[in-house]
């Protein structure tokens, strides 16, 4: 199979579409991928670590654009058309996956022109525009979750889960004692929840027992953050701009604090680890929030609302989370009832269902 995967920008995206390529070219040595993103994106930094193509298209997002924006964007676009058509008539795939975000619009209507079959992977509970708008010509539409199968035509959905990059699934289900407290804000970090872990660092400092941190604080707030653990007496190899190996960070964690993404929800409750989940308020149709409530009525974690986020009440909800082990236990257990493993692939065997392929079993 030649499979070429449109998206990217965050984690968010990119994530889901590097755990499908990683599998089938673990299945097939005959297989072959190609990512199509921006350089912009967390994939011209991820994916060359990776060792996975990317061809890059000179496309920007639509939302939050006025009408002035949204005229300006009209050449982009059609010069990203162009760069799509040029990627697809060189890498002649059997068919594309879309994971969602700006860059994949230009990519999947390239792929409608010529006739090439394409899927779209959507991973949240509220669909993004992006998705919405190509779901009409899709071949099937790929859901994380059941409830944003109202975004779709009914009879092109099917549930997957959201694909995990490698060793996720692989993770053990005991949390270390005392564990890792894993913070990070998303790929790109998150300066709220930077800026309160900082203003907590003095609280940590009273405490008799104080945790492990590892704090992923995105490029921008890295060093400032940085200095400020050393200048509360915290060691400050503790943070770091961007963690590659993930699996290895949620496997030491006994408690994340974090956004509500729907790609880190699903690391999760596949990992089985509890968290504090801080949404972002200002994601489209506030579906984080929508995210983290499902997560915690169901016993897995805790909502802390960004508008209530400050250093003591986060300190305190750490706190009382960390020393009660044996409800750490119990959340993480109940993340793991609801996990969705093994999605990569069912996706890809819906992907050979669409081209009359054999099934495979993962490996």
């Amino acid at each position: 199979m030649r499979l070429l995967l449109a998206g990217g920008g965050t984690g968010g995206h990119l994530f889901p579409a590097v755990a499908l390529a990683q599998l089938l070219l673990k299945q097939d040595e005959t297989a072959a991928v190609q990512f199509v993103g921006t350089e912009r994106g967390l994939e011209s930094r991820l994916l060359p670590k990776l060792g996975l193509p990317l061809a890059t298209v000179d496309m920007v997002g639509v939302v939050g654009r006025g009408l002035r924006g949204k005229l300006e964007l009209l050449p982009k676009l059609f010069k990203s058309v162009v760069q799509a058509h040029k990627i697809l008539g060189g890498f002649q795939p059997d068919l594309v996956v879309g994971v969602g975000g700006y860059v994949s619009v230009p990519v999947l209507l390239m792929a409608k022109m010529k006739g090439i079959p394409y899927l779209i992977h959507e991973q949240n509970a509220i669909p993004g525009l992006s998705n919405r708008l190509l779901g009409r010509w899709a071949k099937l539409i790929c859901l994380s979750v059941a409830e944003s199968s109202a975004g779709f035509p009914g009879t092109k959905t099917v549930v997957t889960g959201n694909p995990l990059r490698q060793g996720f699934d692989d993770i053990a289900a005991e949390i270390s004692d005392p564990g890792t407290l894993l913070i990070f804000g998303g790929s790109r970090g998150a300066r709220a929840i930077n800026q309160a872990v900082v203003e907590m660092l003095p609280l940590i400092k009273t405490w008799p027992v104080k945790p492990v941190i590892l704090h992923q604080t995105g490029d921008e707030d890295f060093h400032q953050v940085q200095q400020a653990y050393r200048d509360s007496g915290f060691d400050p190899d503790q943070v770091v701009p961007f963690i590659d190996d993930m699996s290895k960070a949620y496997s030491e964690a006994s408690l994340v604090i974090c956004r509500a993404g729907a790609t880190t929800l699903a690391e999760l409750t596949v990992c089985g680890r509890a968290a504090i989940l801080i949404p972002f308020p200002h994601a489209a149709g506030d579906h984080q929030t929508a995210n983290a409530k499902a997560l915690e009525k169901a016993g897995a974690a805790k909502l802390l609302p960004q508008n209530e986020l400050e250093a003591d009440r986060l300190a305190a909800l750490v706190k009382e989370l960390l020393e009660d082990r044996e409800g750490l236990k119990n959340m993480a257990e109940k993340g793991r009832q609801i996990g969705f493993p093994g999605a990569a692939e069912r996706i890809l065997n819906e992907c050979r269902g669409v081209l009359a392929l054999p099934q495979v079993e993962g490996i």
